[in-house]
């Protein structure tokens, strides 16, 4: 699979409240580590591993009634959602801590 722009809130609400775990990186143009990690986030959705999770990006300043929403203070985070619920977060570019919440996320 590969990551999805969100692009409103209306789609960022229908894909959280699925029954499958959606994981969103929420990022900035300027954000210098933001673009560190997004290279390491493309590869985790294209791997067998993490094939049952959606990955979708939401960038902070196109959407920023999405990030009020889930209160996003610093870039990049990553949140996994599931049947509209938030069970994981990552703040900054951790890719340790990034896969950890993939796993989490493949195998609940």
């Amino acid at each position: 699979m590969t990551v999805t722009e969100i692009n409103s809130l209306s789609q960022f609400k229908e894909l959280i409240g699925g029954d499958k775990a959606v994981v969103i990186d929420f990022w900035a143009t300027w954000c210098g580590p933001c673009r560190v990690i997004s290279p390491i986030f493309e590869k985790f959705s294209e791997t067998e591993e993490y094939a049952g999770i959606g990955f979708y990006k939401c960038d902070v300043d196109a959407q920023p009634e999405i990030s009020e929403e889930v209160g996003i203070k610093a870039m990049p985070t990553f949140m996994a959602f599931k049947n509209g619920n938030k069970f994981s977060d990552v703040v900054g570019a951790d890719p340790t801590g990034l896969q950890d919440l993939l796993t989490r996320a493949a195998f609940p």
